[in-house]
């Protein structure tokens, strides 16, 4: 994945609260190609690994347990210019500072409940896309 694909997740209380198609539908509204898609489940284990980035943060434990509260859906995405794009389809990290119409202002509870995941580099598209897909569900 380099510069025309993200990884993104619809976290467990947007999948709770029945928004995933809703959100599926903005994304490739917004002109991504969905490339990979599933339904999973992350233990607070699975979950810590994925954000180890944030060992040690005041937010850390908390993040572990709502992500593994219940199934999320990982998707890769493709798009000329996907992560900044992506990033700018998703809003801000906190719903009460995301632009009107983006997916966080739309769906997001919470600065911690904040419904989608975006990678924010191609780095990081690439590393967190090969977490949830192997080479083999990756078209």
């Amino acid at each position: 994945m380099g510069g025309n694909r993200t990884f993104s997740m619809i976290k467990p209380d947007a999948v709770k609260d029945g928004h995933s198609g809703s959100i599926l539908k903005m994304i490739e509204g917004a002109g991504f190609r969905i490339v990979a898609i599933k339904l999973t489940y992350l233990s607070a284990e699975r979950a810590g690994e994925f954000y180890a980035v944030h060992t040690g943060k005041p937010f850390y434990d908390s993040l572990k347990s709502i992500m593994s509260e219940s199934p999320i859906i990982a998707l890769i995405l493709e798009k000329e210019n996907a992560v900044e794009d992506f990033r700018k389809l998703i809003g801000a990290t906190n719903p009460a500072n995301a632009d009107a119409g983006t997916i966080r202002k739309l769906f997001a509870k919470s600065l911690e409940r904040n419904a989608v995941h975006g990678s924010d580099s191609d780095e990081n598209a690439q590393i967190e896309g090969s977490f949830f897909f192997s080479a083999l569900e990756k078209f």
